[in-house]
């Protein structure tokens, strides 16, 4: 078992350096922009009915029961509202706090299997990491399911590793059941337990011995990964079952117990690819850690031909990894996410080494600089020559300046890091690139986030709505995405969310005709069809790629029913999130 020294005053300052360098760059913007589709309007809503509603076991999008996830997210958002009374910030909350904590476990891990320098060069390498950062900066479900994977990760390395450590080894199956509740895949950080039975079996340096009679506390880490599981299933299930006279609870459980999770992964109905569709994002999405890949592949190899189980074990977990969900035919890249940590940790005790080599420093400064120079060009491009994309890029996010706050955003980035660059130079590439991946994420949370949040989120477009609104008067939304109902900010009627849009439409006049007077309908223009005379209707413009219209029951051509191939035409403009 390896000893752990205590830290000098160095060291501290070092990690808590770190730390608050991770801080900024992930957490800067926050309280700058509402939730962005796909994903976020979506979690957000639901969190927010969560709390309006009181009903924290079920959560509901509009009017429906919302099955596609696991509450874990929900849960977290509704808390952080409830602690700061303030949804701007509270929706990335959890992904600030998931990104602070995986960086936290990833240093632990260095330090206790190697040293707290190679923690710190690994909690770095992590975080300069593009992958990590993009989704660490967004509201999504895999930043939490990165976090709990590593955290399982991190009992049972200190269990297989430096212990045994029985307690570490069942708080590990606990992570990961936090992480089946959170997005059913935390599971897969027992994959661990392969490559460590593979070492103890052949005796690999740095395997712990377990001793005779470990076979019962084995097992008590099934209990432990259930007993995560339980603290959702259960009271579900409960639930479910006081509902008895109600059909949408049971095909609420049956949905997420089965559809959304075994039948998902086995017949998978969306992002179709190639074996192969992970190669590029290990490559590029990974970078520019994956910059080191030339200096860490025959160091790796050569400490897994000297036997050392400190490589072996995580390694042999991320090829693991990649081999799971390369197998279905659905894929998207943050699948493999939580195989980030794991890659920044083994490559940690050979970073020291590989920055002082000229070819690393060189493909720094290479990347950096393709990165400054494809910003500059791009924005100086755009405000110079008034391109085709970029005025169509201007008239689809409604910028009044005609995108010109844009391009001056790529521009000031892409100079930013060319000036690091021109200063730092070879001798300090390192700080470079740390420098200019700081630029970048930086300038995209103080300047960007502002910029595109009005035309990104919707809450332009409602904000329009709402200003069409008399006192007393009523809205119903018809074909609605989240980030529709979300960013209204006041109640409205839904017709259903997975209803067909015909349907919704049909639904919606109905309501409508009730009180004609009070009653205004929000609908996607291509729903409407000929069954609305657009010139008694209110044109709202373009947002989210769509255009809407309000109107009320005098636009409405009596007897008109939108044709099916409307739903067609909504889901080719849906915003697919997964």
């Amino acid at each position: 078992m390896l000893s752990v020294t205590a830290a000098t005053p160095r060291e501290r300052r070092q990690f808590w350096l770190l730390m608050l360098f991770a801080l900024v760059v992930i957490g800067v913007g926050i309280g700058l922009r509402d939730p962005w589709p796909s994903d976020e309007p979506r979690f957000t809503l639901a969190a927010k009915q969560m709390v309006e509603s009181g009903d924290w076991l079920f959560p509901h999008r509009g009017s429906e029961l919302y099955s596609d996830k696991p509450p874990m997210l929900l849960w977290l958002e509704a808390s952080s509202f409830e602690a700061v009374r303030n949804w701007r910030i509270a929706f990335l909350l959890p992904s600030l706090l998931a990104g602070l904590a995986t960086l936290v476990l990833v240093y632990d891990l260095g330090r206790r299997l190697w040293s707290r320098k190679v923690g710190l060069y690994a909690a770095m390498a992590l975080l300069l990491s593009f992958q990590f950062v993009y989704q660490t900066k967004r509201a999504q479900i895999d930043p939490l399911v990165m976090f709990f994977i590593t955290a399982a990760n991190w009992g049972l390395l200190r269990h297989c590793l430096l212990g045994p450590n029985w307690r570490a080894y069942w708080l590990g199956c606990f992570c990961a059941g936090l992480g089946v509740i959170t997005k059913g895949v935390g599971v897969l950080a027992l994959f661990m337990l392969v490559p460590y039975a593979y070492a103890a079996a052949r005796r690999w340096d740095g395997v712990a011995t377990m001793g005779r009679g470990a076979a019962w506390r084995w097992a008590l880490g099934l209990p432990a990964l259930l007993l995560a599981v339980a603290l959702w299933l259960l009271p579900m299930l409960l639930a479910v079952h006081a509902h008895a006279g109600q059909p949408s609870y049971a095909a609420y459980a049956n949905d997420i117990l089965f559809h959304q999770t075994a039948g998902r992964y086995a017949k998978s109905w969306d992002h179709h690819h190639s074996p192969l569709y992970y190669v590029p994002i290990v490559l590029f999405s990974w970078l520019p850690l994956s910059l080191t890949y030339p200096g860490t592949l025959p160091r790796w190899w050569r400490r897994l031909r000297e036997r050392d189980a400190r490589i072996l074990l995580p390694l042999g977990w991320i090829v693991l990894i990649l081999v799971f969900f390369s197998i279905p035919m659905g894929k998207r890249d943050v699948y493999i996410m939580p195989a980030l940590p794991m890659l920044a940790l083994v490559s940690g005790p050979f970073l020291e080494e590989l920055l002082q080599t000229r070819w690393l420093r060189m493909l720094g400064l290479g990347f950096i600089g393709i990165v400054a120079t494809g910003m500059l060009a791009t924005g100086a491009y755009a405000l110079a020559a008034h391109p085709k994309f970029a005025a169509e890029l201007a008239t689809a996010r409604g910028f009044t300046d005609g995108g010109r706050s844009l391009w001056l955003l790529l521009i000031s980035i892409g100079a930013l890091q060319w000036l690091l660059l021109a200063a730092l130079r070879l001798r300090r590439a390192g700080w470079a690139v740390a420098g200019g991946m700081a630029v970048m994420w930086l300038g995209w949370g103080l300047w960007g986030y502002p910029l595109l949040n009005d035309s990104s989120s919707a809450a332009g477009l409602m904000a329009e709505v709402r200003t069409h609104l008399a006192p007393g008067d009523q809205l119903g939304m018809v074909a609605w995405k989240e980030q529709n109902l979300l960013m209204l900010d006041q109640p409205a009627t839904d017709f259903g969310f997975t209803v067909p849009f015909h349907q919704q439409y049909v639904d919606g006049v109905r309501w409508q005709a009730q009180d004609p007077a009070r009653r205004w309908l929000f609908a996607l223009d291509s729903v409407m069809g000929q069954c609305v005379d657009r010139s008694k209707a209110l044109s709202l413009g373009h947002a989210n790629r769509r255009e809407w219209w309000m109107f009320k029951a005098d636009a409405v051509v009596p007897g008109c029913t939108p044709n099916a191939d409307v739903d067609r035409v909504g889901a080719d403009a849906t915003d697919n999130g997964d």
